[in-house]
């Protein structure tokens, strides 16, 4: 009899610890390696919703995307590739024939430094499917240290990356992979900007 019973428990803990696969929470780094805040992403009906708490950024406008591999090396975070752009859409929430699924509106750190939004990622999901944001070994959240324009190809015209977060499919994952190449976000360009 008792030996059922601790299977019984056992079999709770299991679960208890089992991750939701319809949430993530992804710790945010800054170049020197210190963690900034978190991002929060939940599966919708219409996306992903992201809930982001930053501290330490100068205050005013900063871009903010989702980027193409879970890969957040310092000081650059070019690891992480361009933008997340499964649809092979033009950059830009503002162009006509953007955007990009990973491209999100510009967020405003106070006066104190501090960001506290609520943001969407219509089109996206947190399961399987060709517009997960965890398919492979999962994507980055970026922030820049100016604004995004929201019509300049390929990335908006929104300076250096300055914040990194990994999403992947289990919240302890934190491995990359080595030896990837970003895609080139023109690839798909009628036109190119210099």
């Amino acid at each position: 009899m008792r030996w059922v019973i601790v299977s019984i428990v056992l079999i709770l803990m299991t679960a208890c610890q089992q991750e939701d696969p319809k949430s993530r929470k992804v710790e945010m780094y800054n170049a020197s390696g210190d963690m900034v805040g978190t991002a929060s992403f939940n599966e919708q009906s219409d996306g992903v919703n992201v809930k982001l708490k930053l501290e330490g950024l100068e205050p005013g406008f900063h871009g903010i995307h989702i980027h193409e591999y879970a890969k957040c090396e310092g000081p650059d975070f070019k690891s992480a590739g361009n933008h997340f752009n499964p649809t092979g859409a033009e950059h830009g929430l503002m162009h006509p024939e953007g955007s990009h699924l990973g491209d999100l509106p510009n967020i405003e750190a106070d006066a104190g430094g501090l960001v506290d939004a609520d943001l969407m990622l219509p089109q996206t999901t947190l399961l399987d499917g060709k517009n997960s944001l965890i398919k492979g070994d999962g994507t980055s959240i970026i922030v820049t240290q100016d604004e995004d324009d929201g019509m300049s190809q390929p990335g908006g015209n929104s300076g250096q990356r300055i914040l990194c977060g990994k999403l992947t499919k289990s919240e302890a994952e934190d491995e990359d992979r080595e030896g990837e190449s970003p895609t080139d976000p023109t690839q798909y360009n009628d036109k190119q900007e210099e």
